[in-house]
């Protein structure tokens, strides 16, 4: 990691403009007291990384009550200023105020979307002043938060407040291309390409390109376009085949890419319900994802760190990771699709949380409670059920490009799940393109894709009858299997995980005979689709198959591999 300019790769590869300048670094920070005046800053902290991380170089928890300052200076090249100038942040936890040169440009609730303001009728010649100033109730309040907690353990973790992702600046026209939705229809051999801007353009060109070759193009005074493409490679975790876009808007030029691919469900010959990739019956084997490192919680030390845990995935044979109630900086995103691996995509929980020993106990049960019981799930504040769909709009427009992302899962467990049933709807009102995991693990409100199971106390053994099988049968929590690795564990006095072992043999067999004894067998019993409790180790927990600090991978990779040959359809 470069301590000077940290994450220095454009952040936004879905979306690229030549017209670049990174903003992470060193800037001043200061922490204060709600009721306290603001008298100077304390010190600085290294941008992207939260203020609770070690690699911010503040190493400390913000609490609700309190207030956290950032002060950085800029100049801009003569040469970079056409008509308008936008500062982006690619994620601050959560509602933060911006100003530049003392006007106020932006404001924003949401700990993890993008969001910026167009600063050029602020801006000087010479240096420029940007200030930040963050407040985060964490598990205080109903907002969106994860695994966020600020008594963290067990399966919590260390909150994040303040910025997290890159801050960065571009200069644009004045009517210029905000978004690009792209849909591909592989039925029709078709890619949809839809231009997003304040004013439709006069004079568009594109072309796309596969392998640096141009296969096809179009120009037009609109701002939508359906184009061919002949003899279309399909994009798949096998063959990852991204194909280029080049678009020209009233010389307002950016980059793309997508993949020509379709998530849809089907019966299978034998009968069951399956996840069909391309028209094909395919398997979704995957790990379950938290997104925590170790030295930066929430925000990777490195673009490389990313690509560790994706080809990780590769390497032992998943072919899928399910990114848990989190959302990822856009280039985890763009690494999935290029290196080809299947994207489950949780919506961040919100609301309190409602984890006691009756509601925990009664999923242990298969006992499932009706979400319209809004207190009783977490739920009681009407503000934090409207802020949900807010939360899921954003989501859904954020990610809508991701050639990988193939499960929405707008509730897990449940954290914050309310009337999952007209999430599910609400969510095809955006994007019908994907398959809907509404209610993942505990209450099945009998709704989306997925008839979607945890399990973790007792054997794997559950498969459907074929005469009932309206949905697609998924383990998407499983196994959870523990062991610790001295000198590469964050607490050394507790420790989490469902099953512990002692040594590294008997956890590398044991995942091996979960494999073999219970979860291969239920393929053909119609098990579409596994998510192992998980990839890394997190905090307290130490059920990942690779520690915490990306040490110490726990088990024969190859062997692995070969197990995970056997998950197929």
């Amino acid at each position: 990691m470069d301590k000077e300019k940290p994450l220095p790769e454009y952040p936004r590869p879905q979306l690229e403009r030549d017209s670049y300048i990174n903003l992470n670094g060193l800037w001043d920070y200061a922490i204060y007291n709600k009721e306290q005046k603001f008298e100077g800053y304390q010190g600085k902290i290294l941008v992207p990384f939260s203020p609770e991380s070690v690699l911010s170089g503040v190493n400390k928890v913000l609490q609700p009550d309190e207030v956290l300052y950032y002060k950085t200076t800029f100049t801009l090249p003569k040469d970079f200023v056409k008509d308008e100038v936008i500062l982006h942040f690619g994620a601050v936890d959560y509602h933060s105020k911006v100003f530049v040169n003392g006007e106020l440009v932006a404001e924003n609730k949401g700990g993890y979307f993008p969001f910026s303001a167009n600063i050029k009728n602020v801006l000087k010649d010479g240096e420029n002043e940007l200030f930040v100033k963050v407040v985060d109730p964490s598990d205080t309040s109903y907002q969106s938060k994860g695994k966020q907690k600020l008594k963290r353990g067990n399966i919590f973790y260390t909150p994040q407040s303040g910025i997290w992702q890159t801050v960065w600046l571009e200069s644009v026209k004045t009517n210029y291309i905000k978004s690009l939705k792209i849909l591909p229809d592989i039925d029709n051999n078709v890619v949809s390409i839809k231009l997003l801007s304040d004013e439709e353009f006069k004079d568009v060109k594109i072309n796309i390109l596969l392998d640096g070759k141009n296969i096809a193009s179009a120009n037009g005074r609109k701002n939508e376009f359906i184009i061919q493409i002949e003899d279309p490679k399909l994009w798949s975790p096998e063959t990852p085949f991204l194909y280029q876009l080049e678009i020209d808007a009233d010389g307002d030029k950016v980059k793309s890419y997508f993949g020509m691919r379709k998530f849809s469900m089907a019966r299978d010959d034998s009968g069951f319900l399956r996840c069909y990739l391309n028209n094909k019956p395919y398997f979704h084997n995957g790990l379950l994802d938290q997104g925590y490192w170790s030295d930066g919680l929430y925000t990777p030390p490195s673009d490389e760190a990313m690509i560790y845990d994706i080809e990780l995935t590769k390497k032992m044979g998943f072919n899928m990771l399910r990114k848990h109630i989190k959302v990822e900086p856009l280039r985890w995103y763009y690494h999935c699709d290029r290196l080809g691996v299947l994207v489950w995509q949780d919506f961040v929980n919100g609301g309190t949380y409602a984890h006691n020993l009756i509601i925990s106990g009664m999923s242990l049960f298969g006992i499932k409670i009706k979400d319209d019981k809004y207190s009783l799930l977490g739920r009681g504040d009407l503000e934090g059920r409207e802020e949900y769909y807010v939360d899921a709009f954003r989501t859904i427009e954020t990610l809508y490009n991701v050639v990988s992302l193939a499960v929405w899962v707008p509730f897990n467990e449940s954290w914050g799940q309310f009337d999952a049933l007209k999430s599910v709807e609400f969510i095809k009102q955006y994007d019908t393109s994907r398959l809907i995991d509404h209610a993942s693990g505990w209450h099945d409100q009998g709704g989306g894709d997925f008839d979607s199971k945890h399990i973790y106390f007792r054997p794997v053994r559950y498969a459907p009858k074929k005469e009932k099988n309206d949905r697609i049968y998924a383990l998407t929590e499983f196994g959870g299997y523990s062991i610790k690795i001295e000198n590469h564990v964050f607490n050394l006095k507790k420790s989490f995980g469902y099953k512990k072992y002692k040594d590294l043999k008997s956890f590398e067999n044991a995942i091996i005979k979960l494999y073999e004894k219970e979860i291969i067998p239920l393929i053909p019993r119609g098990l579409s689709a596994t998510v192992y409790t998980q990839i890394s180790d997190v905090e307290d927990e130490i059920n990942g198959l690779v520690t915490y600090d990306r040490k110490v991978v726990k088990l024969d990779i190859d062997k692995m591999r070969k197990v995970n040959e056997k998950l197929k359809l």
